[in-house]
């Protein structure tokens, strides 16, 4: 069966070109290398940083309760989560005898358990600030305060990585627009969905068709043509590994969600073997200030959503977790004391987590610096102990194997050594 590429099918087509393909700090010696392809049945050359960002400000203390703290009950005397207590479902889950989770990440019990997953509380940016664009904006900067740096963490560590993964899918952001941590030189793509990305299944003379087109349009423009026959080879790419419906390992269901469908496909193209180093996720809607809920409501459906998706993620790579590890983070916590919205302000401390099977996990890490009334900072919020690129530095360093934590944390030296990640071999 044959079909004619009409301009309309054209133009959605090249929606779904990756959003850095006309950006002009894409350098122009920059051309793809496939020599970074595995044989199949081995394990992927390059291990892989998965960072997913919940943007909003989560309530990390309702999400990892200080249950052993009691101003945390006096703060919050309807939003508080229940002590945990055995047999009962509907309270908080016991972590350590202090911390507990939120019953709405039970899916991640088991994986605590096997000490793959850990938090890090009291845990954030040193940046005082509480509006949601600048404090993401530094996050992502990784320089807190600076907005004079115009690349973001994860590229600078994709620039400086001692690496020869010249793969098009080397880093990767889910959604329409290219997170702000992997915008540098080093090419990125941003991918709403693997079908669209290789054009929607099209007759494969549609694809070819398409892809001559783009190929005489930049003909003329050297550095455009080789930003067009990146993607174009991205594409090829792309349509040689996967192909049909997907089918998650281990009996692993990720939620239909467009967060579970995401992290779906960012483990489908990591078990496809073609080059994944780097891929950003995003999971939104945490500015609970009115009616965020205790057991049920708005927190406790993105925890539960949150969980379900890491849980099979998780479980669907399998031993493949050992080259594989998982950040989760937000832009500030919130508010030790609750509103009278029965919610949340904006406020600054708060947990982060990563889940693996190279890092020492089933343990809370950070110093916890209590919520008394002396304790908490600014308007009444949870003191942070742990700057957030001592996290992330560690995993740059012992799991992606980058050494040059100056250059991808400019002006830090703060670093402190806190023993939750294992050499990756």
């Amino acid at each position: 069966m044959t079909s004619t590429l009409s301009r309309r099918d054209f133009l959605r087509s090249a929606a779904a070109l990756p959003a850095w393909m006309f950006a002009p700090e894409t350098p122009r010696q920059f051309r793809p290398r496939f020599a970074f392809l595995a044989p199949k049945g081995q394990e992927p050359r390059a291990n892989v940083l998965v960072c997913i960002f919940l943007r909003g400000g989560m309530d990390g203390l309702n999400a990892v309760i200080p249950h052993g703290d009691a101003d945390y009950y006096r703060l919050r005397p309807t939003l508080a989560i229940p002590e945990p207590s055995s047999g009962n479902d509907e309270t908080g889950i016991d972590l350590d005898g202090f911390f507990g989770m939120h019953p709405s990440l039970r899916p991640l019990k088991d994986i605590w358990d096997d000490k793959a997953l850990a938090f890090i509380h009291a845990a954030g940016s040193p940046d005082p600030t509480h509006s949601h664009f600048d404090a993401m904006d530094y996050m992502e900067r990784g320089t807190p305060g600076d907005k004079q740096m115009g690349t973001g963490w994860l590229a600078r560590h994709l620039q400086v990585a001692a690496t020869e993964n010249g793969s098009p899918f080397r880093a990767v952001g889910f959604g329409a627009m290219l997170p702000s941590s992997l915008r540098g030189p080093i090419p990125a793509i941003a991918l709403q969905s693997i079908a669209d990305f290789h054009l929607g299944g099209r007759y494969k003379g549609e694809v070819e068709q398409f892809q001559n087109i783009i190929s005489s349009m930049y003909a003329s423009d050297s550095t455009l043509g080789e930003r067009a026959d990146f993607t174009l080879d991205a594409v090829q790419l792309l349509q040689s590994v996967v192909s049909g419906e997907y089918q998650p390992a281990n009996g692993a269901k990720y939620p239909e969600s467009e967060f579970g469908q995401s992290l779906k496909q960012v483990a489908q193209l990591i078990k496809a073997e073609i080059g994944v180093e780097v891929a950003a996720v995003d999971l939104g809607g945490w500015d609970t200030h009115i009616t965020q809920g205790t057991l049920k409501g708005d927190m406790p459906d993105l925890l539960a959503d949150l969980s379900a998706g890491l849980a099979a993620f998780y479980h669907d790579l399998g031993d493949t977790m050992k080259h594989v590890t998982v950040t989760a983070m937000s832009e500030f916590g919130r508010r030790a004391a609750e509103n009278g919205g029965f919610g949340t302000d904006h406020g600054h401390g708060n947990v982060m987590m990563t889940l693996g099977k190279s890092i020492n996990g089933g343990k809370v890490y950070g110093e916890w610096p209590g919520l008394a009334a002396d304790k908490l900072i600014a308007p009444g919020d949870l003191a942070i102990t742990t700057d957030f690129r001592s996290m992330l530095g560690e995993l740059v360093s012992k799991h992606l194997k980058n050494p040059a934590l100056d250059q991808v944390f400019p002006n830090f030296t703060g670093f402190q050594p806190l023993g939750i990640a294992n050499d990756i071999e």
